[in-house]
């Protein structure tokens, strides 16, 4: 469900987080693996559960020396309370209007609804691992922790 693979470059960008700050994922480059992860929307039954799932497994993730972004076009505000309300440990970004989606070729499902795909891209900036699945939620943890520790 997306059009860059591994191997790729991942393409730069910049976004607010849900502290209200710039994030730019080439400010991680020589420092940490990126897990970028996109989903459709704040609050509903499978983001929560993938967020929660991410969280849950956060501790993983920095032992291998990753940072998680997760993106989705909901305002700084909603993902405040959601990130909040969740206690995650992680920043959400907003990609209002959703050009960041269109960068990585995400498309949306049926049309409408904005996918959900999860990218590992390793320290150097270079996709090592894309994960795709609409309504699965804790596949994308799974995968993301194995595409940290694979090599290409």
């Amino acid at each position: 469900m997306s059009t860059l693979t591994p191997g790729t470059p991942a393409p730069d960008f910049e976004l607010t987080d849900d502290g209200g700050m710039p994030v730019r994922l080439s400010q991680f480059r020589g420092k940490n693996a990126v897990v970028v992860y996109f989903y459709p929307k704040d609050d509903t039954s499978v983001c929560t559960k993938q967020a929660c799932a991410f969280r849950e497994e956060f501790a993983k993730f920095r032992a291998a020396g990753a940072v998680i972004l997760g993106i989705s076009d909901d305002s700084v505000a909603s993902h405040t309370r959601f990130a909040s309300k969740y206690n995650l440990p992680f920043s959400l970004l907003s990609d209002k209007g959703g050009r960041v989606r269109k960068l990585y070729g995400v498309k949306k499902a049926f049309g409408v609804i904005p996918g959900r795909v999860t990218f590992v891209v390793d320290r150097e900036g270079v996709i090592r691992h894309v994960y795709s699945a609409l309504s699965e939620s804790d596949g994308h943890v799974r995968e993301a922790l194995s595409g940290l520790t694979k090599r290409t």
